[in-house]
């Protein structure tokens, strides 16, 4: 599972993968709040439905952007505000949680760390065959999140096979 957290707009992506195939986009979508509700109502909301779709789809793990830096400072505690609230809801479903910057993600997506959104979101419609264009780009950002955390993981793999053998 990818998630791309927001205070406004938070976005998830589930994958399904099997040993020989590739990944497999089986949910996404994205969870809103109102700017009239307060912030602690709005986490609330977030931590519940997080909680549910973890519970639900029971993903093994759990894979979140990292909080890039902000001009706007106010930005970027209620996404770290956000992001808390999802690494809670994860943990409390006791799953294996995996964090990604921007670059990370950008660099294993489209092998560039400072490519724009339209080419991310382009490879990720051509990782996974999507024949739609999902909006908010805060979905396609997610499913970017599960991709990234799915490619990382199988190199990971790899180096260690080629490692021990």
């Amino acid at each position: 599972m990818g998630i791309d957290p927001g205070i406004a707009i938070t976005g998830y992506g589930l994958l399904e993968v099997e040993d020989s195939l590739s990944p497999r986009l089986i949910d996404c979508g994205c969870i809103r709040t109102s700017k009239r509700e307060k912030v602690p109502d709005r986490l609330a909301t977030i931590y519940r439905t997080i909680s549910k779709i973890i519970s639900k789809s029971d993903p093994q793990e759990v894979a979140i952007e990292e909080i890039f830096f902000s001009k706007n400072v106010k930005t970027a505690l209620s996404v770290g505000q956000a992001r808390g609230v999802i690494i809670l809801a994860a943990y409390g479903e006791e799953r294996k949680i995996f964090e990604y910057t921007p670059l990370q993600i950008k660099q294993v997506i489209t092998g560039y760390g400072k490519a724009k959104k339209e080419q991310v979101k382009y490879m990720v419609e051509k990782f996974l065959h999507l024949d739609q264009s999902y909006s908010p780009d805060d979905i396609t950002d997610a499913i970017a999140v599960a991709l990234c955390h799915y490619y990382s993981r199988k190199l990971e793999k790899l180096s260690i096979v080629s490692n021990n053998g």
